[in-house]
């Protein structure tokens, strides 16, 4: 029987607690997670918003932990960090990193991943371990609470079980990361989508109702309706010429392929293609949506009247008129206004998949 403890540590630099048990027969043969000897315990890192889902994700963390515990724990030297507020999990992903962890794993929604990618980066770069020799860290996800978006484009299963098996694995592959910069101020990181003008607003106000679960995103959208405008944005792609698209109502930018509880926007986007796919939709009204969101979730809307797609690496987005009302969000976090720029950081990070 394995003997264990987990050390919950509520400030940003982790640490962590060996189990003095010997590998795992699996877990010995495969080093792909770690880069070095067999005989090299892994030090993981696992980022934890308690709150996260109206506090279902600290719920089902606890009733997670006798699995991973025996599933990891000869193997790992385990550090469950508990966030304590908005970027939070930011500051630990850099500590971590900078300690050598072998990976950090985002345990939640797309918020909490969010924030560990954007934890990887530091002043423009990617953040580095102290010692300079060491192996790279890896990206995990464990899907909590409301689950993610993100690992639908990977088909994984909202199952945190199958992702612990993944995690003992320790498969990596190169994925890419987009960077937007505005005027002035720190780059910001995404790994799944981002959006512009009235789906950016509807995440916006969604993020005020999460007690409703993923009913918060009809919520948010019925809020942003009210006394929406569409607007001619100019926008430049791979620092080509400026093109105007007129009356745009939203503009998505997808390192992957979903957002928004399940919505299939950007369906021919991935991680690992080196570009990003711009979808616009253009002249909507309220009942277009209402008639065409089946087709939103589906993905099978760039079909429809009005709605463009085009593989990009670089997208430039301003107003023609400039009005400062213009939303932008990334994996449904707020960002501000336009203008910005969005640029793909081919295999960016390696995640374990």
């Amino acid at each position: 029987m394995i003997s264990f403890a987990v050390a919950i540590v509520p400030m940003a630099k982790p640490s962590f607690i060996r189990a003095e048990q010997p590998l795992a027969p699996d877990l010995a043969s495969d080093r792909a997670i770690s880069g070095g000897a067999t005989s090299r315990r892994r030090d993981i890192v696992f980022v934890v918003n308690p709150r996260g889902a109206n506090g279902r994700t600290g719920k089902e963390w606890k009733k997670l932990l006798p699995f991973l515990r025996s599933r990891l724990g000869s193997d790992c030297n385990i550090c469950e960090s508990l966030t304590s507020g908005p970027c939070h999990a930011i500051d630990i992903t850099r500590e971590a990193i900078r300690d050598g962890a072998d990976a950090v794993v985002a345990v939640g929604g797309d918020g909490t991943l969010h924030e560990v990618v954007n934890g990887f980066f530091w002043g423009g770069k990617p953040v580095s371990s102290h010692d300079q020799d060491a192996h790279t860290t890896a990206l995990g996800l464990i899907p909590l609470g409301t689950g993610s978006d993100f690992a639908r484009t990977f088909g994984w299963k909202n199952d945190p079980h199958d992702a612990i098996e993944r995690i003992s694995k320790g498969m990596r592959s190169r994925i890419d990361v987009g960077v937007i910069n505005g005027e002035g101020g720190e780059p910001h990181y995404f790994i799944n989508v981002a959006d512009v003008h009235l789906s950016a607003k509807a995440g916006y106000y969604a993020s005020r109702y999460k007690k409703f679960g993923n009913l918060c995103y009809v919520i948010g959208a019925l809020q942003a309706f009210f006394r929406h405008q569409n607007q001619d944005l100019r926008i430049k792609v791979d620092n080509g010429d400026w093109e105007v698209y007129s009356q745009v109502t939203a503009l998505c930018i997808g390192n992957a392929k979903y957002f928004g509880g399940g919505m299939k926007i950007t369906p021919n986007a991935h991680p690992s293609s080196r570009n990003f796919e711009m979808v616009v939709l253009q002249d909507f009204k309220w009942y277009d949506f209402v008639l065409k969101m089946h087709k939103l979730y589906s993905g099978t809307h760039l079909s429809v009247k009005n709605v463009s797609s085009r593989s990009a690496s670089s997208i430039e987005i301003e107003e023609i008129v400039r009005s400062d009302s213009i939303f932008v969000q990334s994996d449904g976090e707020y960002l501000g206004f336009l203008p910005r720029k969005f640029s793909i950081l081919p295999g960016a990070i390696e995640m374990i998949c």
